[in-house]
């Protein structure tokens, strides 16, 4: 199939994004087309070439197996497709990230007696969600859990942080989270929020064998008090150099994979 000259260079982003969302970046549009969750259409590739990038090579053969529109634009027009995100030139049309019902995530849970659900408190910052995921992919977890206000969703900007491993995991949207944490304790998991506070114990003498939950809050802010009081058990990482916070992601990171290692 011949790349398609692009007949709406014209028209601006807002008109070319309607109907769904632009993902950018090798890996992410990589991913996306690997995992094969979510509905594409179109795809914005560099010139074709016969000395072309391994994987750019990849992408176009996929997309043209797939029998999506390959165009090309220029760097002005993509950087403002994607809102100037480091898109590498290249981005991928998409329907929307593909949430799964929160039972359905109870349900893996119950049934996996080593499940990991990891549940983000109300966090904000794309790169910190997509840092997480990016974990969250590599360790296996078997969901995690957003609060639906307050907090950033799975958006291209997060999944290009998360280098296309959100694409991989399984994320549900809740109304309420301490509710939520509270149907999962039903179910058997035992929750650990990350924080600090005369309670708090260090986290590598904390039992994370069996059907675990973690949950990690907002920089600065910690976790939210009724979350908080939901938690079955708060961990704290040492932090000897006498700097106070954790970089959201990277104290996710630390305690996924200190389960990792208890088990």
């Amino acid at each position: 199939m011949r790349d398609r000259p692009d007949r709406r260079d014209h028209k601006g982003p807002r008109e070319l994004v309607s109907g769904g969302e632009w993902l950018f970046g090798r890996n992410p549009v990589e991913e996306a087309l690997a995992a094969g969750r979510r509905t594409c259409s179109e795809v914005v590739l560099p010139p074709a070439s016969p000395d072309e990038d391994g994987q750019i090579r990849r992408i176009r053969d996929e997309a043209r197996a797939r029998r999506l529109t390959v165009r090309t634009m220029t760097r002005d027009q993509l950087d403002r497709l994607t809102r100037f995100g480091h898109h590498q030139g290249v981005a991928l049309k998409t329907s929307g990230y593909p949430y799964v019902g929160f039972d359905e995530i109870v349900a893996d849970a119950e049934a996996d007696e080593n499940a990991i659900v990891l549940m983000l408190d109300h966090l904000e910052d794309p790169q910190n969600v997509g840092s997480i995921l990016r974990t969250a992919a590599a360790v296996g977890v078997t969901g995690v859990v957003i609060p639906e206000d307050r907090a950033c969703g799975i958006t291209p900007a997060a999944v290009r942080a998360s280098a296309g491993g959100a694409e991989y995991v399984r994320v549900a949207h809740v109304v309420n989270l301490p509710r939520a944490m509270k149907a999962l304790q039903e179910a058997g998991v035992w929750i650990t929020g990350l924080d600090w506070g005369d309670d708090a114990k260090p986290y590598t003498k904390l039992d994370f064998k069996g059907r675990v939950g973690l949950v990690v809050g907002a920089e600065g802010a910690g976790l939210s008090r009724l979350v908080r009081e939901t938690c079955d058990f708060i961990g704290v990482l040492p932090m000897p150099g006498g700097f106070e916070s954790l970089n959201a992601g990277v104290a996710a990171a630390v305690a996924l994979y200190e389960i990792v290692r208890q088990r």
